[in-house]
């Protein structure tokens, strides 16, 4: 990847909101995802966003606006998931993005057509961008796991194979929901810290995860691992993730085996996925100290800029407050391992990596107070509440409570690159159908 005339910080396009400098979505950005009008039975479509508009792509594609080689590839993007556009690689991605930037510049004489194929953002609905056939997530920021290693286990040391190569679990794919998605409070086993054994009850420890994902491009064929210099070529674009959490469940199951019920009743991701070389501005090198150990062999890589310096916010809403609080702010660039390392690392033994498959970066924490990601760490598991401008404060998430995820790339001579929003809102537990005993009646 490299930087191109779609970069450009001096280009405008003709659809006027996305020429505001505020605006997540400029014509630089050009992000994909699977919409339809809000509140109809519309077939669900693929789109761009541009400015506060969605380029409706079948709509764009019937009345001719592709020619050539960029009609395959636009008719891919139009479909109802992503996945036939990831299959076709990042040399189909750029001709079409180059196409986009083109069409959607001010001055183009294609404005009059493709303005009768925008659909308002405000008037649509999306839909998760690609079927996921698997999700994995990782363990990717030092200081994340330093934070949550201190409450989880204070006499443990950090991590030694941390720094030697990314640690992941897999995840639960039919439980990856889109942004605005509501979920019952989970319930699981609960250690109740006396001998009678766990409590059975919904989790008081609910959390969220400020972490990015990105999507698997052409995949790989079992048996043959990917090197990290090839590795961006597999990876298509980059959502936010909030990989929810019920730590007092995740932390009476995770020894042996890891988390399983504490994190598998929902992942909320954000509608558009940024490609990757929409993001190519704000490269960055990885955060590497001088004492820090090499990497296994096969995660070297000579180029050490395989990072992103994107800023990084969580906000909560609650019943109480008038408007929503920020609770921190981070960037991506402190993530101790890149993309590339990560979709290598997966690949190493021999596992098949599909178009359409989620990998998520895990928590991303900063070294900074009021950079950590959750509320695990903001609150030290309780013993630091947060305060609310209401009045109140948070250790873990309350009923009603919502979360909203930001991200964008900004930097001195780049245009604004944003993801949107990725939401999400607690509900009360459900009354779990527990067996009576005779004796209950």
């Amino acid at each position: 990847m490299s930087v191109n005339e779609t970069h450009d910080p001096r280009l405008r396009s003709w659809v006027a909101s996305a020429n505001d400098e505020t605006c997540d979505f400029p014509i630089q950005n050009l992000p994909h995802g699977v919409f339809r009008r809000l509140g109809t039975s519309e077939a669900f479509r693929g789109g761009v966003a541009i400015g506060d508009q969605i380029l409706d792509l079948p709509a764009a594609v019937d009345r001719g606006a592709f020619r050539g080689a960029a009609r395959a590839v636009a008719a891919a993007a139009a479909a109802p998931a992503l996945n036939g556009l990831m299959t076709m690689g990042a040399s189909a991605w750029r001709e079409l993005r180059a196409e986009l930037s083109r069409q959607l510049r001010a001055g183009s004489e294609s404005a009059g057509l493709l303005a009768m194929c925008l659909v308002p953002q405000a008037e649509a609905e999306h839909a998760v961008p690609a079927v996921i056939g698997d999700y994995t997530d990782y363990l990717a920021s030092w200081h994340h796991m330093v934070n949550a290693g201190r409450i989880f286990r204070p006499d443990a040391p950090p991590l030694p194979q941390f720094r030697r190569s990314p640690i992941a679990y897999h995840g639960r794919s039919s439980s990856v929901e889109v942004s605005g998605a509501t979920f019952p409070r989970p319930w699981g086993q609960i250690a109740a810290g006396d001998a009678s054994g766990p409590q059975f009850a919904p989790t008081r420890c609910l959390d969220y995860e400020l972490e990015i994902a990105f999507w698997v491009g052409p995949g790989n064929r079992r048996g043959e691992p990917v090197r990290v210099a090839d590795a961006e070529q597999h990876i298509f674009g980059v959502s936010l993730l909030n990989d929810w959490s019920a730590r007092d469940i995740q932390a009476y199951e995770s020894t042996p085996l890891g988390p399983f019920l504490g994190k598998n009743f929902l992942s909320t991701i954000s509608p558009w996925v940024v490609t990757l070389e929409a993001l190519e501005p704000f490269r960055c090198a990885l955060p590497r100290q001088p004492d820090d150990p090499p990497p296994a062999p096969n995660l070297a890589c000579a180029d050490l800029r395989l990072g992103f310096d994107l800023q990084l916010e969580a906000w909560i809403e609650t019943t109480r407050n008038v408007s929503p609080a920020r609770l921190s702010r981070s960037s991506f660039r402190h993530c101790y391992w890149s993309m590339a390392q990560m979709l290598a690392h997966h690949a190493e033994g021999g596992c098949n990596l599909r178009p359409g498959d989620l990998i998520g970066t895990g928590t991303q924490s900063g070294p900074g107070d009021a950079e950590q990601g959750c509320l695990l760490e903001l609150s030290l598991a309780g013993r630091r509440p947060v305060p609310m401008p209401s009045g109140d404060t948070r250790s873990f998430l309350h009923d009603g409570d919502t979360i909203a995820l930001r991200a964008w790339g900004a930097r001195d001579g780049a245009a604004r690159v944003g993801f949107g929003n990725c939401r999400g809102t607690v509900l009360p537990a459900i009354d779990f159908p527990l067996e009576r005993s005779p004796a209950a009646g």
